[in-house]
């Protein structure tokens, strides 16, 4: 099995089975995979029939290819599940947003690599950026950057609570299944 099959196996075990909670604002998902992103997938039939099958692919489309984490899991196959998991739950251009901030301020002002654009989307400057950061960094690096990440998703989820009241009912999970675990 692929370090991509575990990771992406191991987030649609975390998610489980058919939720359809009313006040979730993803709606009704099977396996994490929201109802909407399986339309838009192709997928026509009810929710609860959709397959493992289906739901890897889409979480390998969507997911994974889309923030180019093949290049990423060469480099750091922890950076990459940190990477996999933010983007389903929060999108891949936030996933990439915030790979892309974290980078810009690791650089010492530019001494070790160039600044990004921060587009949201990763390609061949981002992947540069990452290799040259852990080349400096080594182990430590990915620790420290793997840590930005956790916090620049945490900050996210509280920000989220206090804007949308509801979502105080999926905070306490959120960080427990998906900030800081390793």
């Amino acid at each position: 099995m692929s370090i991509k099959e575990k990771i992406i196996d191991d987030i649609i075990a975390r998610e489980g089975g058919y939720v359809n909670d009313p006040k979730d604002s993803g709606g009704e998902t099977m396996y994490g995979i929201t109802v909407a992103v399986a339309r838009k997938f192709g997928w026509q039939h009810s929710m609860k029939s959709l397959t493992k099958e289906v739901a890897f692919n889409i979480y390998s489309s969507l997911y994974w290819d889309s923030l180019r984490l093949d290049d990423v899991e060469k480099l750091s196959p922890k950076l990459a599940e940190e990477l996999a998991d933010t983007s389903v739950n929060m999108g891949a251009v936030r996933a990439a947003t915030f790979l892309q901030q974290s980078l810009n301020v690791l650089n010492n002002n530019g001494e070790h690599y160039k600044d990004l654009t921060v587009d949201g989307a990763v390609g061949k400057l981002t992947i540069a950026a990452l290799m040259a950061f852990l080349a400096k960094r080594g182990k430590e690096g990915e620790v420290v950057l793997y840590n930005m990440l956790n916090c620049l998703q945490g900050a996210f989820y509280i920000n989220l609570a206090e804007r949308r009241k509801k979502d105080e009912k999926f905070i306490y999970g959120w960080f427990r299944n998906r900030v800081g675990i390793s």
